[in-house]
């Protein structure tokens, strides 16, 4: 292995830095700032693991697959936090920072369950998904990740490479309520 070291860090555009939020009395389409977003895994029966992630209280704690969860928080951890985090869960789960590489999309509003039902087989309804609940699916054609963060809000985690894609496909779905 080399021992050539460098702190060169790209400076990355935000993928949705020049969409406006799209607002009506019916559905709100907001673009999230780029923030800590850790991939967390571990072995499929690690399931009191979740329980030990929510008393770290790095972010928000959401299921991703048995084994797999995604930490997110409202702002970005420095490299200290990081590798404290990713201490803490050696040797019984691998963190994964994933902040560069996924974008944070919020839709919100009455009808917001009806819009995302034009791109998703998930049943949305508040009974079935209920506030904290999270489902890796599809939207349309694109793998995100949809978690309910509040009665009628949803946050969607998405490729930084699709993010774009999706925005435009969720602005398409949401004109009939605009």
């Amino acid at each position: 292995m080399s021992d050539f070291k460098s702190d060169f860090r790209p400076t990355l555009r935000p993928v949705l830095g020049a969409k406006r939020a799209i607002a009506s009395t019916a559905i709100k389409l907001s673009p999230l700032l780029e923030s800590a977003i850790i991939h967390v895994l571990a072995a499929p029966d690690a399931t009191d693991l979740e329980f030990r992630l929510r008393d770290l209280a790095k972010g928000d704690v959401r299921a991703v697959s048995p084994g797999q969860w995604f930490i997110v928080g409202e702002h970005p951890l420095s490299h200290a936090d990081m590798k404290a985090l990713f201490a803490i869960l050696e040797p019984r789960a691998t963190g994964v920072d994933q902040s560069q590489g996924r974008v944070r999309i919020r839709i919100e509003g009455k009808m917001a369950e009806r819009v995302l039902a034009k791109g998703t087989a998930v049943d949305l309804s508040l009974a079935a998904f209920s506030v904290g609940h999270s489902a890796t699916t599809l939207i349309g054609h694109i793998a995100a990740h949809l978690t309910r963060v509040d009665g009628q809000v949803f946050e969607i985690i998405v490729l930084r490479g699709f993010a774009e894609s999706l925005w435009d496909d969720l602005v398409r779905m949401s004109l009939e309520f605009s």
